[in-house]
C-alpha cells in the first residue's frame, strides 16, 4: 500500500493523522477518499466541493507533483510514497 505523509501544519486540524501511514488506492483519489473515511472533513479541507485539490494544497508522488490536480487520477504503485502538503501564507 502507498504510504502517506503531511505536513504538520494539517495535523493542526486532524491531530490523528499518522506519519507514513499506509493507505489502499490506486490512485491519488482513491487515497484521498480513504483518508476522508479515517478523518472525515479531509478531502473537504484538501480539495473542493468537486474534488479537485485546492490551489493551496500539493500532492507528491515521490519527489514529483502530481499531474492531474482535477480528477486527482494519477497512479500510484503500492511502494510509492505521497506527500500532502499545504502552503501557508500571511505577514
Amino acid at each position: 500500500m502507498p504510504r502517506v505523509s503531511f505536513t504538520r501544519h494539517l495535523q493542526t486540524f486532524f491531530p490523528a493523522l499518522k506519519m507514513g501511514e499506509e493507505v489502499p488506492g490506486a490512485t491519488v483519489r482513491e487515497v484521498i477518499a480513504e483518508l476522508e473515511k479515517r478523518y472525515p472533513g479531509f478531502a473537504l479541507y484538501v480539495g473542493d466541493e468537486t474534488g479537485r485539490l485546492r490551489r493551496h494544497v500539493h500532492v507528491f508522488v515521490g519527489d514529483e507533483p502530481i499531474c492531474d490536480r482535477e480528477a486527482l487520477s494519477d497512479a500510484l504503485s503500492p511502494s510509492q510514497e505521497i506527500f500532502i502538503l499545504q502552503a501557508l501564507s500571511g505577514g
